[in-house]
């Protein structure tokens, strides 16, 4: 069993692609759920969530909003994992990273979508890719992965004589910032210019702060109500400005893009890619992460 013919594991890529949704009775879990049922290709074929919820024991498609699937919501991964082909993520960051390991001994492919993951958590995310194929974004979305590339040949296109701020929002129960999306956006621009965001990132400002300094990249956070996600990537000049912004209606765009991952990381050797190979957006731009290993 595993996530591709390519894989070894004997796969057949003529049959459905069987899917579970790990933390599934979450917004995000019923979201990735409903997009699997509706997708050509893949089928839900089981779904966890933590000890203690609710959730155990019902069928996930009726917590989903779906009706009975036939499929119930476990506390065990570990078993899950042998009976699928591949793993849709948004949880948190200490289980992605027991997920991600737990998916390289399966074989298996592993999408994750889970934000605030520390330089720890992805080196061993990094190692569990030398045998899964994991596919790993901030955001998943094709609009979001459209303004990445975007930002990044604007931000090579024009002088330092352009500050860079990237604002987002959120509803008021997002945990992490800046978001996923704001640190690959801040990547984008980074890359763009040839530096290293971690020299450069400002993120917060407070009191007597000073000048700007030359070359920074800003970030700006809000939090509140039900926003599903706004960013914008704000080039500010002398006499002009460019701004650039995607806005989120509906989770359901990140949980499209979770499964066309999924059905993609199938036919790929182990390795960790990025949603900009998914969607063949990475040609002609710098590589922000991929990693393939034969």
């Amino acid at each position: 069993m595993g996530a591709s013919a390519e894989s070894g594991a004997g796969n057949s890529e003529n049959r459905e692609m069987k899917l579970a949704v790990m933390g599934a009775a979450g917004r995000m879990g019923r979201a990735l759920v409903r997009a699997i049922a509706e997708a050509e290709g893949a089928a839900i074929a089981g779904g966890t969530e933590r000890p203690g919820s609710a959730a155990l024991g019902r069928d996930i498609g009726e917590v989903a909003g779906l009706g009975p699937l036939g499929v119930t919501i476990s506390d065990d991964p570990l078993t899950l994992m042998t009976e699928v082909d591949g793993i849709l993520d948004f949880t948190t960051p200490a289980a992605t990273v027991a997920f991600a390991a737990l998916a390289a001994q399966a074989r298996i492919v592993h999408v994750i979508g889970t934000t605030g993951l520390s330089a720890e958590d992805e080196a061993k995310i990094a190692a569990a890719a030398r045998h899964a194929s994991i596919v790993k974004a901030g955001n998943m979305s094709l609009g979001v992965n459209l303004l990445v590339s975007l930002a990044e040949r604007v931000a090579r296109a024009l002088g330092l004589e352009f500050d860079i701020e990237i604002v987002e929002m959120h509803h008021r129960h997002k945990v992490d910032a800046p978001s996923g999306t704001a640190l690959m956006l801040g990547e984008a621009v980074a890359a763009g210019r040839g530096i290293a965001l971690d020299e450069h990132a400002i993120r917060a400002r407070d009191g007597h702060t000073g000048p700007r300094p030359d070359g920074a990249i800003g970030f700006a956070t809000l939090r509140g109500g039900d926003v599903v996600g706004e960013h914008s990537v704000i080039f500010a000049g002398p006499g002009e400005r460019i701004e650039l912004t995607h806005r989120a209606g509906d989770r359901a765009i990140f949980a499209r893009g979770a499964v066309k991952a999924a059905l993609w990381a199938r036919r790929r050797k182990p390795g960790l890619y990025a949603m900009a190979d998914v969607l063949g957006l990475n040609e002609g731009v710098a590589d922000h992460g991929r990693q393939s290993f034969k």
